[in-house]
């Protein structure tokens, strides 16, 4: 029994997911080490405040991921096989906002060099669309539409570069991206959606500049993240 390990009570929707991230998070900080035992399922029920179906739906799903195996008899334990990692869209839904936006950027420097380089037709007008959309969703201060517009700017340019492997990580990282956005829209005050700033990144990207699509991505990436900062302050 692993008594030193303690988990916070739940009290929102979706409680299997939240069991899940927690116990995610403990396995990925080493708090339960490989091979050893997870806490009984009373003791999971009482420190989540969950139901017992809740707890055993969490251990199904991590045992269906390969990161808990089941020991007739014995009770539950982190696998020992250390090739299984965590996906990537789970760790990214409990990560720091401000971590995911330092990686975003060293993502999105190499993207867009890479899409002034290698852009085609198609890609340019995918990205006029959506910068089009952004201003015509910000102008209307329909920012639900002005979210999605960003992101799929962003996107097409992730798919300009030609790399799927980048795009696909562009994606992945969508949802924290929007959720982010989210919030930061609700406050004008501090939230600037720094239209010419994308505007000049498309140009940029349209003239094959490599040099200037690299300073309008950290532009546009910088001032977001003091915005960011600035929010996360107000909390």
């Amino acid at each position: 029994m692993n008594s030193k390990i303690s988990f916070q009570t739940i009290s929102r929707p979706k409680l299997v997911d939240d069991v899940v991230n927690q116990l995610q998070k403990k396995i990925s900080d080493g708090e339960i080490q490989q091979g050893s035992k997870i806490p009984t399922e009373p003791e999971l029920m009482e420190q989540f405040g969950v139901g017992r179906s809740t707890v055993r739906e969490a251990v199904r799903v991590l045992v269906h991921a390969g990161l808990l195996e089941k020991k007739q008899g014995f009770g539950t334990y982190l696998t020992t096989n250390s090739g299984i990692q965590e996906p990537l869209s789970n760790r990214l839904r409990r990560a720091e906002i401000l971590e995911v936006y330092e990686v975003r950027k060293m993502l999105e420097l190499e993207i867009s060099k890479l899409a002034a380089e290698r852009r085609d037709d198609n890609d340019l007008a995918n990205m006029r669309s959506a910068l089009d959309q952004r201003l015509q969703a910000l102008q209307k201060s329909d920012m639900d539409a002005y979210i999605n517009a960003d992101i799929s700017f962003h996107l097409s340019i992730a798919k300009a570069s030609k790399n799927s492997v980048a795009a696909d990580l562009f994606q992945s990282f969508s949802s924290v991206l929007s959720d982010a956005l989210q919030k930061l829209a609700k406050d004008p005050n501090i939230h600037d959606p720094q239209h010419p700033v994308h505007e000049n990144l498309y140009q940029a990207i349209k003239d094959k500049d490599m040099t200037a699509a690299a300073h309008w991505t950290l532009k546009n990436l910088d001032k977001t993240v003091l915005q960011l900062k600035a929010f996360l302050q107000q909390e």
